[in-house]
């Protein structure tokens, strides 16, 4: 018979400390906070998929709730992220992302000032709007619409968050420089969010709070260097090295990103 993580951790809790259940609630989430960044990491979508389920007994939890919803949101948001690069169908990524987003809204809803649940609810909105090819126009528009809502409330309520800079990077990439955007824009958002993350590190050891973004922003700069119009092909490979040094079973940055840096490096040297 399986028994979840959660399941067994309440097991061997003695039974004195179950007389503080959100106490013992909080050490089961946090566990499986854990196997879904883990899992995220290492591209294991199923895994994903289980750990969302397996955090749904505790959103009952008022005090924890916002938390549990914005990992559940997470473990969907990076289960589609994947697929993505895994040539998943568009329509269970899109099942996914709107799975997501509906997990983020409760964690907005549950607390107002929890900033990152908004973040990543603008990207969710957004990468249905971009990447899943909606065909209505009117659908498309509310989802831009919904995109942008959530990012500029994130932007007021804290500009410099660094995964807020991490999900605007991709935006400032695809926008002209004429019209605000370009490459050094977003590449300069990448930059500020790591020293934000470096001279500023989180005081907190609560696997709860999102505290992500460094292998994140140091993975997006080594895609940046490689795809500029003019690639950086030695500070690709650093900023991937980078990330892999802190996240060593990363699969996108070892086996896809890496790969691709190498094969752009030979093809230069002319021995690919």
């Amino acid at each position: 018979m399986f028994l979840s993580i959660a399941t067994i951790i309440l097991a061997i809790t003695p039974t004195a400390a179950r007389a503080n259940p959100t106490g013992t609630e909080r050490e089961a989430v946090s566990a499986l906070v854990l196997q879904i960044q883990k899992a995220d990491y290492e591209d294991d979508r199923s895994a994903l998929q289980r750990l969302y389920g397996e955090l749904a007994p505790f959103t009952a939890n008022k005090e924890l709730a916002s938390r549990v919803d914005y990992w559940r949101g997470f473990a969907l948001w990076r289960k589609a992220i994947n697929g993505f690069n895994d040539n998943v169908d568009k329509k269970e990524l899109e099942q996914d992302l709107n799975q997501a987003a509906e997990e983020f809204e409760k964690s907005a809803a549950a607390d107002p000032g929890f900033v990152d649940a908004k973040i990543a609810l603008g990207s969710t909105f957004g990468l249905l709007a971009y990447s899943v090819n909606k065909k209505d126009a009117a659908e498309l528009q509310a989802l831009i619409a919904k995109s942008r809502q959530a990012l500029k409330d994130a932007q007021a309520m804290a500009p410099d968050n660094p995964r807020l800079l991490w999900v605007l990077g991709p935006i400032y990439w695809n926008i002209p420089v004429e019209r605000g955007g370009g490459q050094a824009k977003a590449m300069d958002a990448y930059e500020k969010g790591l020293e934000t993350l470096r001279t500023h590190k989180s005081a907190t050891n609560d696997p709860l709070e999102p505290t992500w973004g460094e292998p994140e922003l140091l993975m997006s700069l080594a895609w940046s260097n490689l795809n500029r119009t003019v690639p950086d092909l030695k500070a690709a490979e650093q900023n991937a090295q980078a990330a892999l040094a802190l996240v060593p079973n990363w699969h996108y940055v070892r086996d896809i990103l890496m790969h691709q840096i190498r094969e752009a490096k030979a093809k230069k040297s002319g021995t690919g």
